[in-house]
């Protein structure tokens, strides 16, 4: 490129230069580096992978794939990306692997909640939980959430 600058002395000197770059992979690096817990990764909202877990926490129930069904495509109707975690593990397992996988947002669905009308919301950054009857936890996570 024949880059050259004045020395101290005022003579033209080569520049010589190396750049490693801020590649897509060291820009995940250091984003999980920066935004994490004991539990795992803390995704910012405006780069995680996925807007939201949605997690059925006893799959195979009819009202509880129904809901979470439900949920899933309000959602993903709106614009909002869902994880979906409708595998038999059991929920402490699920738990745990939404907030190593760390996305911003968890909605919990399960019989005992289903029971009183209320699904569980998340928020993986703080910890919050709140509960919610689903029209009004899906109502809020579409206006907040990825919006």
């Amino acid at each position: 490129m024949k880059a050259k600058v004045a020395g101290p002395d005022g003579a033209d000197a080569n520049v010589h230069m190396g750049s490693y770059g801020v590649g897509v992979s060291r820009l995940l690096g250091a984003i999980i580096e920066a935004s994490h817990d004991e539990a795992g990764i803390i995704w910012p909202e405006s780069v995680a992978p996925f807007d939201l877990a949605l997690i059925n926490l006893r799959p195979g129930d009819e009202v509880c794939d129904a809901a979470c069904e439900r949920a899933y495509a309000a959602l993903t109707a709106a614009g909002r990306a869902v994880l979906y975690d409708d595998t038999a593990e059991r929920p402490g397992g699920k738990f745990a692997r939404a907030d190593l996988i760390g996305l911003p947002w968890q909605i919990i669905i399960g019989p005992k909640g289903l029971a009183e009308g209320n699904v569980e919301i998340k928020n993986r950054a703080t910890g919050d939980r709140s509960t919610a009857p689903l029209a009004d936890a899906l109502a809020g996570l579409m206006a907040k959430v990825g919006g």
